[in-house]
């Protein structure tokens, strides 16, 4: 079962996809969100946002800077001040 991941800034959407896992910087911490995750929403801390596309496949690291996290029904959704690269 695949998580749908989408990251957005102010500005545009910057990616949405089915992928396995994403570890999302928090204020409290790193969490990270599978497909059928519990719903909340988080403030993000400025860091590393991975993504694992498969189970056992190494993260692609996106730097990201502020901004709130929500899982809800539809998967997870970052909303970013800012996304380098």
């Amino acid at each position: 079962m695949a998580l749908h991941f989408e990251l957005v800034t102010p500005a545009k959407l910057v990616r949405s996809e089915d992928v396995h896992m994403v570890v999302v910087p928090g204020t409290e911490g790193e969490f990270g969100v599978l497909a059928g995750h519990a719903p909340f929403m988080s403030t993000i801390a400025d860091g590393a946002l991975k993504i694992y596309k498969t189970e056992n496949g190494a993260p692609e690291e996106i730097t990201i800077t502020g901004g709130f996290a929500e899982v809800g029904d539809a998967g997870l959704t970052v909303l970013a001040e800012h996304v380098e690269g």
